[in-house]
């Protein structure tokens, strides 16, 4: 386990350390999820075909939630 103090900059960015990066083969690119729960902030490597089935899950929601006759209104506005 790696653990190692970084600071936030002015607009709100970080640097992971390299042998973090070495460590998890994150390279100029790729993914990173990133959750809060509380106080804490967790940071994930991921590969975009991880994201099919947020992606999947998430336009199930948006469906259920703008696909609906009340919504309809707003095409005749």
């Amino acid at each position: 386990m790696e653990i190692k103090v970084i600071r936030v900059t002015d607009k709100g960015q970080i640097s992971l350390p390299i042998r973090m990066r070495e460590i998890l083969g994150i390279k100029y690119g790729d993914n990173l999820l990133v959750t809060q729960d509380r106080d804490s902030v967790v940071i994930k490597k991921v590969k975009k075909e991880n994201f099919h089935d947020l992606l999947k899950h998430s336009e199930k929601l948006a469906k259920k939630f703008w696909g609906n006759k009340e919504d309809e209104i707003w095409n005749e506005i």
